[in-house]
């Protein structure tokens, strides 16, 4: 395995996994330069190194070949301006089309494939496509955390035709040493606040986590299944119910590891789910019938943002409340301001998960925690312990 900061693509040519699956607008206008903006870096240092570039990634969900409003030829423009340079375009990411364009690149050139996924072989592994991808190309580079999750052709299949020209970007570097940081050597106190829909989509996460943090904070929809195993009166909000018993384990768990679980007090409730729905208060374990809690109220935020001021090393995944719709937006946004607070203070945060890295965003404070993390799936399984195809890969585990 290479080391991108030491390694000179002078010469070369790398194709770069990246993760550029965007949010588009309805005219097909990336609405989150996000994920394009991470891989800049790497692209950066092959073209100053005098190599030229060939980009890959999926967008969207395709089902049945190619489609336009997936098309990858929508982002041109952007990352014509991020880069600073015309950026080629494939209409295919396999094929003639494709390898001639590779083959014509110049150094300090970036060429763009379309959507791996309008081929059915990339998410089955086909080693076929994978070595068309390979094609004409040096150095393997994957810099896409979002989906190293994934055994697919561009992320894990294709390495095995770079057996000694395949290296992490920056951004993959980035993601590993902060998520280690966090997870093998933390400085104390730790907290991990755990929000979003589910238990079940963080059981796994929340299990690795007790042996480890100090604090955990539980809000969001997966609260009300905590608070309902506790025998509090939910309402209508979000429940689980086959997971109360496992509620009640992960509760008997954390305080037989001494781990302090905090759970929200009080609750903002809609009488139904939507961003104009009446609004109400209650303590968190009686949200009237008829009501659905979908927000932390005051003092759910003074309890969990004192419990965040007071610790070293913070991770958070997942949003307070439905974060989408403003009237219940407030607890995700206080969270994130008091993180924010806490690593002024010099306490070390990861975020990650879609919604929380957008409270992060939108309230401006990307640049006021220690790291934003790019990969939500990824980022939970390698937290809850799993090997990631796309990292052994590289590493040849």
């Amino acid at each position: 395995m290479k080391v991108i900061e030491e390694y000179s693509f002078k010469g070369k040519r790398a194709i770069v996994r990246v993760d550029f699956n965007v949010p588009l607008n309805s005219s097909f206008e990336v609405t989150d330069d996000t994920r394009i903006r991470g891989a800049l870096a790497t692209v950066k240092k092959i073209m100053d190194d005098g190599g030229s570039a060939v980009l890959m990634s999926h967008l969207g969900r395709p089902k049945s070949g190619p489609e336009d409003k997936f098309s990858l030829r929508h982002l041109l423009p952007v990352l014509g301006d991020l880069t600073g340079v015309k950026v080629a375009f494939s209409s295919d990411c396999i094929g003639e089309e494709a390898l001639q364009k590779k083959k014509n690149l110049a150094a300090g050139e970036i060429l763009l494939l379309e959507n791996l996924r309008f081929h059915k072989e990339e998410e089955k592994g086909d080693e076929a496509f994978a070595k068309a991808l390979a094609e004409g190309c040096d150095v393997y580079v994957n810099d896409a955390f979002g989906t190293a999750h994934r055994a697919h052709a561009s992320t894990t299949v294709i390495a095995r035709f770079f057996p000694e020209e395949k290296m992490f970007g920056y951004l993959i570097d980035a993601e590993l040493k902060n998520m280690d940081k966090v997870m093998e050597a933390p400085e104390k106190p730790f907290t991990a606040i755990m929000g979003g829909a589910k238990v079940s989509d963080k059981i796994l996460i929340i299990d690795n986590l007790l042996d480890r943090v100090d604090n955990l904070i539980i809000g969001g929809g997966m609260a009300y299944t905590f608070i309902k195993a506790r025998g509090g009166n939910i309402g209508n909000s979000l429940c689980e119910e086959d997971k109360l018993p496992l509620a009640l384990e992960l509760i008997d768990k954390a305080a037989g590891k001494g781990v302090n679980l905090y759970l929200p007090v009080d609750s903002i409730n809609g009488d139904r789910f939507d961003a104009d729905a009446e609004t109400s208060l209650s303590a968190a374990g009686e949200v009237p019938d008829g009501w659905m809690g979908l927000d932390i109220g005051k003092e759910s935020v003074e309890l969990f943002s004192k419990v965040i001021a007071s610790s070293r090393t913070i991770l958070w995944n997942g949003p307070m409340g439905v974060f989408e719709m403003d009237k219940f937006a407030a607890g995700t946004t206080a969270v994130a301001h008091a993180i924010a607070d806490a690593t002024s203070a010099g306490a070390f945060s990861l975020i990650g998960g879609g919604d929380s890295v957008a409270a992060i965003n939108k309230n401006s404070l990307a640049d006021r925690v220690s790291y934003v993390s790019t990969g939500g799936g990824a980022m939970l399984e390698y937290m809850e312990g799993k090997v990631l195809p796309g990292i052994a890969a590289i590493r040849g585990k």
